[in-house]
């Protein structure tokens, strides 16, 4: 079992950086994969971003990629999400989300989930 809680989230303007953490308790933290979901009004629950368990492997979804890092310290069973050149469509709740296994940009894939934290873009 995993427990996922997120931090990091606010507003800020078109440009500027975010670093959202994702805190989790539970013993298998280090050998699951992470992953960044994101979901705005109106819209699908959208992925944003994943890492294997080691660090060694990841994936960006092609609206985040050259903008968004993501990063994870096992040692503190806690993963990151640094986004930088923060656009207005980057808007939404990010979620962390944990499974065994692989990498993977389908939510469904993921059988553990965090609360999620706004983050607020302004033009």
């Amino acid at each position: 079992q995993v427990q996922l809680v997120e931090s990091g989230g606010g507003s800020v303007q078109a440009g500027g950086s975010l670093r959202l953490s994702c805190a989790a308790s539970g013993r298998t933290f280090s050998s699951a994969a992470m992953g960044w979901f994101r979901l705005a009004p109106g819209k699908e629950r959208e992925f944003v971003a994943a890492i294997s368990w080691s660090g060694g492997s990841k994936i960006y979804a092609d609206s985040v990629k050259g903008r968004f890092t993501a990063s994870r310290d096992n040692a503190k069973n806690t993963v990151y999400l640094q986004m930088n050149s923060l656009k207005p469509e980057d808007t939404a709740v990010y979620y962390c989300a944990a499974r065994g296994g692989s990498p993977s940009v389908g939510s469904a894939a993921y059988a553990y989930w965090g609360q999620g934290t706004q983050v607020t873009v302004s033009s």
